[in-house]
């Protein structure tokens, strides 16, 4: 067995980005950008009203100064001259300020009398006027890589472009296995379960920017295989679930090594997940996962999920953690490396009493992972723990 870090770092070392394509704003959110924005243009491209009031002079700012109104700016209706000596501007938020003037006073602290204002006491010194400038220039950069979120969005958008260049999503297959599986809604034998991994791992592969593709079940036959991973041809990372352990009936590895698969690891030191495989698949990866339900799906977080962004363009990484205080103790840790379901409380993080991976009620109620590294001891209330969230 090899430990989590290493087996990360073999699957990294077969990730070459995946190519790009152009998308609009709307369709670009949840993808990685791969080419940096530059602003076209200054963002506000002029000095802006911060408020709605009047635009004057920093020299006429007195107590009851009566100031003559020469006109009005509204946002994107510039007023076309300028604030000279005893005058005002009447001024919304958003409008640019006209020469001259170098203050705006809001309009609570002013009082109208016909065709003037007259100024209030008790005047705030800001001067509510937002510089040329002031959240970007011409030529910054919105950096890339970069996993863009809705800001992300607004901000490119703002800087006036209208296409970006993000990451093609990568595209999982996914193949469940084992003779005794059927699908949601089928009408098992009393021998037979229903098969609910690819269905919580398709979810979590859409969730983590992939495009999931559901194959239908393999049964245990290596004829069956074969033709589920013919079936899979084409995807960046196909992802097979059980079969992968010592058993007469174990045959995924077999099959995956007759349709081209170069292994990279086989059994990794954590749990639960060990009998955990990975390697290249022609122009695609292989992720040999787990059968028992929660295996499949926490090494989906902590191997899928990391992969899935890599291939996407972001720097290889492990899943990010997190410092959590523990809300109850924690019984010392064996040879691997443990990553306990856990709920997050208002005194810290409580792992559940029941972790037995076949138990996907329990990980329904985690909203974290408690990882845990090989040996660790006996925690006690109020030690800080490392969780992933989930």
């Amino acid at each position: 067995m090899i430990p989590v870090s290493e087996a990360l770092e073999r699957l990294f070392a077969l990730v070459a980005p995946l190519p790009t394509e152009e998308l609009g704003l709307t369709a670009a959110r949840g993808r990685v950008l791969r080419a940096p924005v530059k602003a076209m243009r200054d963002q506000p491209p002029f000095a802006a009203s911060a408020m709605d009031g009047y635009a004057i002079r920093e020299a006429d700012l007195a107590p009851g100064a009566r100031l003559l109104v020469t006109g009005e700016a509204a946002a994107g209706h510039a007023f076309a001259g300028q604030v000279g000596p005893g005058e005002a501007l009447r001024i919304f938020t958003g409008a640019p300020v006209p020469e001259g003037a170098d203050r705006v006073v809001i309009q609570e602290d002013t009082r109208r009398d016909g065709g003037h204002v007259i100024l209030g006491d008790g005047i705030s010194d800001n001067r509510n006027i937002r510089p040329a400038g002031v959240d970007f220039r011409a030529g910054d950069a919105l950096t890339a890589p970069r996993l863009l979120g809705p800001a992300d969005i607004a901000l490119a958008a703002s800087m006036n472009a209208d296409r970006l260049t993000v990451s093609r999503r990568p595209e999982v297959a996914i193949i469940a296995t084992g003779d005794e599986l059927v699908a949601p809604g089928g009408d098992p034998r009393p021998d037979q379960i229903i098969a609910s991994n690819a269905y919580g791992l398709h979810g979590i592969v859409e969730q983590a920017g992939g495009t999931a593709r559901l194959l239908p079940i393999a049964g245990d036959s290596m004829g069956a295989l074969a033709q589920a991973f013919e079936l899979a041809r084409g995807a960046d990372i196909v992802v097979t679930i059980g079969g992968a352990s010592v058993g007469d009936h174990d045959l995924v590895g077999d099959a995956a090594a007759e349709a081209g698969m170069e292994r990279a690891f086989w059994k990794v030191a954590l749990r639960p997940g060990k009998p955990l495989m990975a390697g290249r698949f022609g122009e695609a990866l292989l992720l040999g996962l787990p059968g028992n339900p929660v295996s499949s799906m926490v090494c989906a977080h902590v191997f899928l999920v990391p992969l899935i962004r890599a291939l996407s363009g972001l720097p290889p990484a492990p899943a990010p953690r997190r410092l959590a205080r523990l809300a109850a103790p924690l019984a010392a840790n064996g040879p691997r490396e443990h990553y306990l379901r856990a709920a997050t409380g208002p005194d810290g993080v409580t792992a559940f009493s029941k972790q037995d991976s076949s138990l996907l009620s329990v990980l329904a109620q985690a909203d974290c992972l408690i990882v845990q590294p090989p040996h660790d001891p006996a925690r006690a209330v109020g030690e800080t723990v490392d969780v992933i969230a989930l």
